[in-house]
């Protein structure tokens, strides 16, 4: 086992658990807030900034209140405002954590630090609005208008950060291998469908020649 799977992810889509179940079943470890924690570490900052900078849009606001926290870093650039240290500490973590081995790493970018990686497989999780609603509902117990209200926001956060950082378009069929729709099979049929995918990916099948060389046109 070698591969590094990566997964961007509508909010209520279910591509956390997804991302959770397939590295239960594959035996390998998941990084989410896990990503922050070892970031953190490596860099030296505190925990809670980037908690704070965690998969969301560039604010120039936000960006020059929190600036003068860098300024009693050791080392810190000059030119380097918090929000950049913060994205390249998590940049560096995410290719760290894909040199020990397999994982699977949870949204921020990870597809577009890992693009050059032979073993990555990146992975969009979908789903229609409704299921997401009702998932998000149940979830967090709120009525169905405030669940559709926290989705599309969380949702436009995602993109904003994903867009900013990685220059590609988040959810977009050619950002990643695959995009798959969590309703069409469910929870445990995407699970088993991306375990399908690593099989392959690591043990794929000759494909058979599709003309016969001997075969006169």
């Amino acid at each position: 086992m070698k591969t590094i799977i990566t997964i961007g992810r509508q909010f209520g889509s279910g591509g956390k658990e997804v991302g959770i179940r397939v590295a239960k079943e594959l035996g390998i470890p998941f990084y989410d807030k896990e990503l922050l924690q070892e970031a953190a570490k490596k860099s030296g900052l505190c925990e809670k900034i980037f908690e704070n900078f965690d998969e969301r849009p560039k604010s120039l606001l936000y960006s020059i209140a929190m600036d003068s926290y860098m300024f009693s870093l050791p080392g810190a650039g000059a030119g380097d405002s918090l929000e950049q240290q913060v994205y390249l500490a998590t940049f560096d973590t995410i290719r760290h954590i894909a040199e020990q081995g397999p994982c699977v790493i949870i949204g921020r970018c990870a597809d577009y630090a890992l693009a050059e990686n032979p073993n990555h497989l990146s992975l969009f999780i979908h789903a229609p609005m409704e299921a997401r609603i009702q998932r998000v509902a149940r979830r967090q117990k709120l009525t169905p208008e405030e669940a559709r209200k926290t989705i599309i926001k969380t949702d436009k956060r995602r993109a904003s950060y994903y867009e900013y950082y990685s220059s590609k378009k988040w959810g977009a069929v050619d950002s990643y291998d695959f995009c798959l729709d969590s309703s069409y099979l469910g929870l445990s049929g995407t699970v088993e469908l991306i375990r399908a995918m690593v099989e392959h990916k690591e043990h794929p099948i000759p494909s058979p020649t599709e003309i016969d060389p001997t075969e006169q046109v």
